[in-house]
């Protein structure tokens, strides 16, 4: 890692936390730290699941449950057990809550103009373009990949949602019983495996690597959730499924596209892979690709 980038970084961590003011505990000229006040946040007008919160901020239950219970005793939220599983915490805000919520909203509002009413047109523009670039690139950072059973909710859910947008977006649609889709078998160890990519405890993503005796390498159902796409994680699913390929001693990494799929196809040709004649009969193909591999 270049040292002169770990001290832009931390440069750049000190000045955002000095000018936000998180460096106090009255965060936003209230009485809480902005730990709080963000939990106040993204609880919402409909309530999270505790444990959502927790994933969604990275924190650890021991200071989500402090933190929680300040804000009860306050008489902001209010946190209960769910009738079906009493293991399930939901909380919510009270009236008192949303009162507040909506004052650190507006408060968070006159915040960011302080932030740009200094700068000119030219400056406020230039900020805030390079703030959603520090967004994207820390979005991507937060991004994990892990590898589940393909009928893991998480799996069902990123299938579900690529096939339904494989639906709108092929000329003839997209039936799943006419596809070539492996079974769940071939996409557990040690015939394959499945990839599912997660940010704060979300799945945006996945990818199945099938590892046939005797064959190539092949990837199969690739997706990325529209919201996540930019965050580069097509590319990085690709570099994964290979390097797991090369693992198990493959040399060759197979897959096929629709026509319709366009920045998918142009990701293959620049991540090296070749066109390649037919090697399936997979109805919904228009080209086969192949990557040597070492």
């Amino acid at each position: 890692m270049d040292p002169s980038q770990i001290d832009q970084v931390r440069r750049f961590n000190r000045t955002v936390t000095e000018r936000v003011g998180v460096l106090h505990d009255r965060y936003l000229g209230r009485d809480r730290p902005i730990g709080e006040a963000r939990l106040l946040w993204e609880i919402g007008e409909r309530g999270q699941d505790v444990r959502r919160l927790r994933e969604r901020l990275g924190l650890d239950s021991g200071y989500v449950s402090r933190l929680l219970r300040a804000l009860e005793s306050d008489g902001l939220v209010t946190v209960e057990p769910q009738p079906r599983d009493r293991r399930v915490r939901t909380v919510r805000l009270t009236d008192a809550g949303r009162a507040e919520r909506a004052t650190l909203d507006g408060r968070s509002d006159e915040l960011a103009g302080s932030l740009l009413e200094p700068l000119n047109t030219t400056q406020r523009a230039r900020l805030v373009a390079a703030m959603a670039e520090v967004d994207r690139l820390l979005t991507a950072a937060t991004v994990v990949l892990d590898v589940v059973d393909p009928d893991h909710p998480d799996a069902q859910y990123c299938l579900r949602s690529y096939f339904m947008e494989l639906r709108h977006r092929f000329e003839d649609g997209f039936d799943p019983a006419r596809s070539l889709l492996p079974s769940a078998g071939e996409l557990r160890p040690p015939h394959g495996l499945f990839l599912i990519a997660r940010t704060h405890g979300e799945p945006i993503g996945c990818a199945g690597l099938k590892l046939p005796p005797r064959a190539p390498a092949e990837i199969k159902r690739m997706w990325v959730a529209p919201h996540a796409r930019g965050l580069g994680l097509g590319r990085r699913f690709l570099a994964e499924l290979e390097a797991r390929a090369a693992q198990h001693g493959r040399n060759v990494l197979r897959l096929d596209t629709n026509k319709a799929l366009g920045a998918a196809i142009g990701l293959y040709h620049s991540f090296g892979f070749q066109e390649v004649a037919a090697f399936n009969d997979e109805p919904y193909a228009h080209y086969w690709f192949e990557k040597r591999i070492t």
